[in-house]
């Protein structure tokens, strides 16, 4: 598959010896809130990610999609979702679609330099219905883990049936999802290094993603249930216990990783896919929003990267940057340059000279942000540009006259000096409204066609095939089906 997809490529990157190259690790929280961690409220217990940013280099201003799928997508090509029609909405359990067979992944171009051993463990989210899209398909040597989002924490099912897989094969584990995903890439680290090869392990976690589900013993040391009452209340307690929990996997992770020797040498990447929830109170702030929004607190999350071989620890950057920059970033690391093993541009930007001197600002740009999850009467739209952010939010944007039209609401925050957008200051720099719009503009173009439909799309009559298998003898098979759904 990799040299199928690489065959138009110039690959003149190879490292000299794979033996210098970094293991790289990447840990993908699901919905953790910006002031959901410990090193940003102590209310939440994550000593293990709290040591990552003390031993690493914080990154303050790291951006991702203000939804799942697209900060998948986006980590996975290097490439601003929308350009290939994976930004409008998250890709749920009845939809047939995919990331596109045509773009080049990160481990695909990983395993052109080196990296024999490439697993993922936990939530896939990048579609479902045919066996091309499946981790095995795109780069990756082992998946362990679920196809859609969402599944139930126990039982590891999604619209009742059971989405647990080990490659392409169900599996009848048992436990609860988070432990599962940490131990079994725990497990794998510790079986990888023993290869002279550098391995790639991308473990995207599930939690704390609702369903709002934690062990009891869990809840018991991290929440505060007889404190609360209704069932919001409820839910941010178990949302302190799932990200708990998550935190506790993630430090066996690293206990995996020293317990290599290759610490030292080992990348250790955490973010989330976006920020968190806003039915749970205080969960983003200071930031303004939440998922789904392209306010800072939909779009801004915890992030930190530790690598001790080059990383002088317990440093921080404000640096604008994001989920897709860790192509390029990585790809660099590796000893190869991502715009050489793809014949697509590449949005994202090599970070390594921000890893030596942090406080050094890499070449400016614009920074976009969008979904229209429920359609294009209702969009969601900003750009980050010269210390400002501008957000539109109304139908779809094709000309800068529209926002004339009481329609749209429009907002401008100067970030440099209100990082927490309390201040519209639209009304009085109606230039810099107008210069801003035209980016957006340009940027919603670019989806195509044939991109991800709204949510709710298909939705009524579906039935997921069993155990939600894939045949991967047919790769282009599509599985699962619809009934006849009554109108009335």
């Amino acid at each position: 598959m990799v040299i199928g997809l690489l065959a138009g490529s110039v690959v003149t990157d190879m490292p000299a010896t794979s033996t210098s190259l970094p293991n790289i690790v990447v840990i993908l929280a699901d919905d953790l809130g910006w002031n959901s961690v410990g090193y940003h409220n102590r209310e939440f217990q994550t000593p293990h990610i709290d040591s990552l940013v003390a031993s690493g280099l914080n990154l303050n201003r790291f951006y991702v999609a203000p939804m799942c799928s697209p900060t998948r997508a986006g980590m996975m090509t290097g490439r601003y979702p929308i350009r290939f029609g994976c930004a409008r909405s998250v890709i749920p359990p009845y939809r047939d679609f995919g990331l596109p067979t045509s773009e080049v992944t990160l481990p695909e171009m990983l395993a052109t330099l080196g990296y024999e051993n490439r697993g993922v463990f936990g939530k896939r989210h990048l579609g479902h219905r045919r066996a091309k899209w499946h981790p095995l398909a795109r780069g990756f040597t082992h998946f362990h883990g679920h196809y859609n989002g969402a599944i139930d924490y126990f039982d590891l099912t999604r619209d009742g049936e059971r989405d647990w897989h080990v490659g392409y094969d169900s599996s009848n584990e048992t436990g609860y999802a988070t432990d599962l995903i940490a131990n079994a890439a725990a497990d794998w680290i510790k079986q990888s290094a023993a290869s002279d090869a550098p391995f790639f392990c991308y473990v995207p976690f599930n939690a704390p993603h609702s369903p709002f589900q934690a062990p009891s013993d869990a809840v018991e040391r991290y929440g505060n249930l007889p404190e609360v009452r209704g069932r919001d209340g409820k839910n941010r307690e178990i949302y302190k216990a799932m990200i708990g929990r998550m935190d506790e996997g993630i430090g066996r992770i690293l206990q995996a990783i020293d317990s290599t020797g290759e610490a030292d040498n080992t990348i250790v990447w955490f973010f989330s896919d976006n920020g968190g929830v806003g039915n749970l109170r205080d969960i983003n702030k200071p930031l303004k929003g939440a998922k789904l929004t392209v306010f800072e607190g939909g779009i801004r999350v915890p992030a930190c990267v530790r690598w001790p071989a080059k990383i002088t620890a317990g440093q921080s950057t404000d640096t604008v940057c994001g989920y897709i920059d860790l192509l390029p970033t990585l790809v660099s690391t590796a000893g190869g340059e991502a715009a050489r093993l793809s014949d697509m541009s590449i949005d994202g930007v090599d970070l390594t000279s921000v890893f030596a001197e942090p406080e050094s600002l890499i070449e400016s740009r614009p920074w976009f942000s969008y979904h229209g999850q429920s359609g294009p009467a209702n969009e969601h739209m900003a750009v980050i540009d010269g210390g400002w952010k501008l957000v539109v939010n109304g139908p779809r944007l094709t000309d800068v006259k529209q926002l004339n039209d009481d329609t749209y609401q429009v907002r401008l925050f100067h970030l440099k000096r209100d990082l927490n957008e309390t201040n519209d200051l639209s009304k009085h720099n109606l230039e810099i409204v107008k210069q801003l719009a035209g980016k957006l503009v340009d940027h919603r173009s670019l989806q195509p066609e044939d991109a991800v439909p709204p949510y709710g799309v298909g939705q009524a009559g579906f039935i997921p095939p069993p155990q939600w298998r894939l045949d991967p003898s047919a790769p282009d098979k599509l599985v699962g089906r619809y009934e006849a759904v009554d109108s009335k």
